[in-house]
């Protein structure tokens, strides 16, 4: 197996969706357009080029911040089992439109602005997105604002389809 420092970012990204997030929050890493990288750059050569950035340190904080964003996931089972659970489709439209949780509530503007002031703050929120990987950052956001009870849907809509509900369909985006 390959040292974690030798993985394409792509290939990080997927062994770790919340890479990229550790490394901007902690050095300014992929974040911007000036502090980007090429999702076939390695994580030692993208290291190399911010200021010789030890590659240890980085792993180090992208599996701290991989940890604690475990936490937030929910899976798909435990999300149905939830009484009373709030589900919020950050999809876009469209994917929203073609398939969605029964009762879920599509995020909107308008959406936002009524959770924001009608939903109680410990209204256990389940944020769902097509595989899992954009969930955390609006449950992030949601948890900045108050909200205790939030947690992103682990695999999303892909993952109710296989552990919950068969009749919603699994789709690909291009």
């Amino acid at each position: 197996m390959l040292d974690d420092a030798d993985l394409t970012m792509r290939a990080l990204l997927v062994r770790y969706p919340g890479a990229q997030r550790a490394l901007f929050r902690n050095f300014h890493i992929g974040g911007c357009a000036s502090c980007g990288f090429d999702q076939e750059e390695t994580l030692a050569q993208v290291c190399a080029r911010n200021d010789g950035l030890d590659p240890a340190l980085a792993m180090e904080k992208i599996l701290e911040a991989h940890a604690e964003e475990a936490k937030i996931f929910i899976a798909a089972k435990a999300a149905h089992e939830v009484a009373n659970a709030k589900f919020l489709d950050v999809r876009t439209r469209e994917e929203f439109d073609a398939v969605h949780i029964a009762g879920s509530e599509f995020f909107s503007q308008e959406s936002l602005q009524s959770l924001m002031a009608t939903w109680p703050k410990e209204t256990l929120i389940v944020v769902v997105d097509h595989t899992g990987t954009r969930s955390l950052d609006a449950a992030a956001y949601l948890a900045g604002h108050g909200f205790t009870q939030v947690r992103a849907l682990r695999g999303g809509i892909d993952a109710w389809s296989v552990e919950v509900d068969s009749s919603v369909p699994r789709y690909t985006t291009e």
